[in-house]
């Protein structure tokens, strides 16, 4: 049952970043040169929404709807470093690709089929990370 609830929330966001122009790759050449605000808007809305969800989350130790479990949110060590440096591989590698990893999945489903290219990319960005994490400064 689980497992048709996150298929199912993964549909809508697909849904809602298709429709928003998320996965546009006009849209976001439009951020990346400044001429437009809509991709910050909606990263924006994003990132305050969020923000308000996981302060109350904290604040009133919410638990999970399906198993009644803890919603555990653990204080992150390290420092700003790790944010702009993991900021600054992501971006880099949104502006080169032209999709984050949320559109990258949205275009496939559009039947945008060279993206194929961009998800076995960071899928093998990922297994190499893993590979060689204890070996990276964190």
């Amino acid at each position: 049952m689980r497992t048709v609830i996150y298929f199912l929330i993964g549909i809508l966001f697909g849904v809602i970043m298709y429709k928003s122009e998320a996965s546009s790759w006009f849209r976001i050449y439009e951020m990346f040169q400044f001429d437009s605000f809509h991709m910050y808007g909606i990263i924006g809305s994003a990132l305050f929404c969020g923000s308000i969800a996981t302060f109350l989350l904290k604040k009133y130790n919410a638990k999970s709807i399906l198993d009644g479990e803890a919603i555990v949110i653990s204080d992150k060590d390290g420092g700003w470093k790790r944010y702009l440096y993991g900021g600054l591989f992501f971006g880099f590698g949104w502006a080169i690709a032209g999709a984050c990893p949320g559109p990258m999945f949205t275009l496939l489903g559009a039947g945008f089929f060279p993206i194929l290219v961009v998800i076995v990319s960071a899928t093998f960005g990922t297994f190499c990370y893993g590979a060689l994490k204890n070996k990276l400064p964190h």
